[in-house]
């Protein structure tokens, strides 16, 4: 590959950002930017206190060799045949070994008779590169790095090691900002689906996580929209997802639940089969112990769902959804508006049409949540909808109290 314009070419992104040539000997300052030892000395030599690509003030000039970058891209890049870029300092004789190159680490990842050690440790160099340094990213992408470990990971009928797989998506995930994410279409094939499938149902909790992580870069992206209709559809991955709502044992596996299923929800064909495949009791459930963190976008998602006569259903059927959601009512507002509007949007939703939700918020103090919400500094939005939820709860109160006085019946335990 013979290196042509700068901005198209590794060997551009392998350039110090002041020499704008090759790294000889590479070091990172405080801020984490890494420049060729010569270029960043003569730069703080010449008074300037601050960081030339961030331009952030520096309070420690201390410059760290950047050893990763010097041994893992700059010895293994340039030891790779397959990369010809046109700027190439003297290589050392130590620097000939092929085994460092990253041609073979790719040919080690892809042969079948490579030993689990062996592979893992080539994912870690992957997952080190990918990590530590913009050129060693570029490198990878380059080179096709990213389709081959969705390849390796999702592959038809085998269950790939624990371990692998965990290793393989800590690089999927560090290269996905980097990525042309049409690689991630092989999804669409069953049998890669199935694995995919497995991987969510069987695989330990930091393999959920970051494949919950996954899913959400797919659902927020328009590239992958076709693929995320495709695994909104699948009952198994929504059926991992709810599990790890309900699961209270990891905060890290649930939040990235309640955030890959908010993104999938964002698109409307995938609502219903989320209503179907139990998102609502999934999402209730998350809420009744909530994470500040995630609150907000689950209740967004729910809202979302509400829109569906089959999602007011299904919230109505469930016996504390509706306490649930009246807790969140003035809880979210003291820290987050937004979960308030998504809440009383919510309750406005299914108390129009649902007798039974009326009087389970009425006696779960709807009246007593939507009147210190009035009082608080909360969004007009929230104001808003809550004076709308107020009128109606009173409205339909003097109703029915007037129903059951000239019933002289009138005894409702709870109602104030």
């Amino acid at each position: 590959m013979e290196c042509g314009h700068p901005k198209n070419s590794v060997a551009a992104t392998a350039e110090c950002p002041i020499s704008l040539d090759l790294f000889t000997d590479p070091v990172t300052l405080s801020t984490g930017q890494t420049y060729d030892r010569p270029s960043i000395e003569k730069w703080l030599a010449d008074g300037n206190l601050t960081c030339p690509v961030t331009m952030q003030r520096l309070t420690d000039t201390t410059l760290i060799p950047n050893h990763t970058l010097r041994h893992l891209i700059h010895r293994w890049l340039l030891a790779d045949p397959g990369v010809n870029c046109r700027h190439k300092p003297v290589r050392s004789a130590g620097d000939s070994d092929a085994g460092f190159s990253l041609l073979a680490l790719k040919q080690k990842l892809q042969s079948s008779n490579t030993s689990r050690a062996d592979k893992l440790d080539c994912l870690e160099k992957v997952r080190v590169l990918s990590v530590e340094s913009d050129i060693g990213r570029a490198c990878l992408i380059e080179l096709g790095f990213f389709p081959l470990l969705l390849q390796l990971l999702f592959q038809y009928s085998v269950v790939v090691d624990s371990a692998e797989a965990e290793a393989m998506l800590d690089c999927v995930l560090s290269l996905l900002a980097s990525a042309q994410l049409d690689s991630l279409d092989m999804l669409k094939e069953h049998a890669r689906l199935t694995s995919l499938e497995l991987l969510l149902n069987q695989g330990n909790t930091k393999t959920k996580t970051s494949l919950c992580h996954l899913l959400k870069v797919i659902a927020a992206s328009s590239a992958t929209r076709e693929l995320c209709l495709v695994v909104g559809e699948s009952r198994r991955v929504l059926q991992a997802l709810v599990s790890l709502l309900h699961d209270k044992s990891s905060i890290r596996a649930s939040e990235a639940a309640v955030r890959a299923i908010s993104g999938m929800c964002s698109l409307e064909p995938n609502r219903s089969h989320a209503i179907r495949g139990g998102v609502v009791d999934g999402l209730v459930s998350q809420l009744s112990s909530p994470n500040p963190r995630t609150a907000a976008p689950a209740l967004a998602t729910l809202e979302l769902l509400l829109t569906l006569e089959a999602g007011k259903k299904a919230l109505v059927e469930h016996s504390d959804a509706i306490k649930v959601l009246v807790k969140m009512v003035f809880r979210m507002s003291t820290a987050d508006h937004e979960g308030s509007e998504h809440a009383l949007g919510s309750l406005l939703a299914v108390c129009c049409e649902s007798e039974k939700a009326r009087s389970e918020a009425m006696d779960a103090g709807v009246m007593t949540q939507l009147l210190l919400l009035l009082q608080s500094q909360c969004s007009s939005m929230a104001k808003a909808k809550a004076r709308d939820l107020l009128k109606l709860m009173r409205s339909l109160w003097t109703e029915e109290t007037r129903s059951y006085e000239k019933d002289d019946s009138f005894h409702t335990p709870g109602y104030y």
